[in-house]
Parts: structure tokens; sequence; C-alpha cells
């Protein structure tokens, strides 16, 4: 069965609570065509909670609460984040079709290691600027985007991951390429079915 997402990360991030985040986003008319529209009847099903186009989101990094900040901390996070990105091109990700895991409809990207340079300059220069005061979060970072979490409780009916592969067998579709020309820094919160978040800045990566 896939598993309630929100249930595993409120001990560490509760609902209503905005947080920093760093985020691979694409344009949502190129999502709802190329990544939501196709799947919306595998992922639309009991169990699960669809994202829409505009929040489908890659993670690069999960900062602290936005009101632990010292005054300063974000914009100086934010300069030096664009000094070096400035020197980093634009990535062209491939998204694979979308698989059922252990608490989200995830699509898989590829390649990780340009992406990987952006999660571990984001995190280090927040750990610089913070000392240190938030965990590093992900611990290990590799490119998907969810098209939908597990949300039933224990008690509730949730998805079947066995007949989601089902589903998803007979379902056509084909990977998608899509280019990351920035990142994009949102306070970002969630309400135990839902992740919204509110946009703070863009940084574009060098050529773009």
């Amino acid at each position: 069965m896939i598993e309630d997402f929100f249930a595993g990360v409120v001990h560490r991030w509760p609902a209503g609570r905005a947080d920093l985040h760093w985020h691979i986003l694409f344009a949502p008319e190129v999502v709802e065509e190329q990544l939501v529209g196709p799947y919306r009847e595998i992922t639309h099903r009991p169990g699960l909670a669809p994202v829409e186009a505009r929040w489908v989101h890659t993670t690069v990094m999960h900062g602290g609460p936005m009101d632990e900040y010292k005054p300063g901390e974000i914009d100086t996070i934010m300069d030096r984040v664009a000094a070096e990105c400035a020197q980093i091109a634009p990535i062209d990700l491939t998204f694979d079709r979308p698989t059922p895991g252990r608490v989200a409809m995830e699509c898989a990207a590829r390649p990780g290691a340009p992406g990987r340079r952006l999660w571990e300059l984001t995190t280090r220069i927040d750990q610089e600027v913070t000392g240190n005061r938030f965990p590093q979060i992900p611990a290990r970072w590799y490119p998907h985007a969810s098209l939908a979490y597990g949300v039933a409780g224990p008690d509730s009916e949730r998805a079947d991951r066995q007949a989601m592969k089902v589903l998803l067998s007979d379902h056509p579709g084909q990977p998608v390429v899509l280019r990351a020309d920035r990142i994009t820094l949102v306070a970002q919160s969630h309400d135990l079915q839902h992740i919204t978040w509110e946009h703070l800045a863009d940084v574009t990566l060098g050529g773009s």
C-alpha cells in the first residue's frame, strides 16, 4: 500500500508552518500537458492526493522554518546562491513515467549529477550562513517530481501499489524532457493533504 506522505514528515514539518525551500519549477502549462494531464486517471484515486500542475516541483533543498531565520540571512543566502548559480549551465532533465513509491506517485528524473550540484551548493550556503542551525534535508538527493501523495490514515482506504502498477502497465505515456534554467526560493507549507508555497525569488542558471 502507498503510505501517508504527510504522516512521515509532520513530526519535523508541522502542518501550516512555512519552511524555506529551493525548487526546480517548470511552466504550469507545460507540466499540465506533459506530466499531470496524461496520468490524471491514475492519480485521482482513493488514498491519493493529486498535485495540481502549478504545485508540481522538484525539491532541491528543504531549509528551516521561515520565522527562525535571522534578519538578513535569507538575503545573504539568495545573493550567494545567485552568484554560484551564474556559473552553472541550464539542465535538461528527463522525467520518466510515474511509478508508485512508498508514499507518492513519483516521476524519477535523470541525469542526477548536474542537479546534485545545486543541492550541494544550496545546502552548503544555508549551513554556512545559519551556522548549521537546521538539519540537512534531503540527506541524499535525486531529481524527481511527485504527481500524487499518499494521504489515507491507518483506518482509511489506501492506494494499492500493486493495483497501481497494473494500471500503469496499460496506460500510455513516454518520458519527457524539461529544461531547468533557474531555481526558485519559496516559503512552503502543507495542510496534511496538499503542498503550497509563497514565491520569494528566482535565481537563473548561467547561460539561461
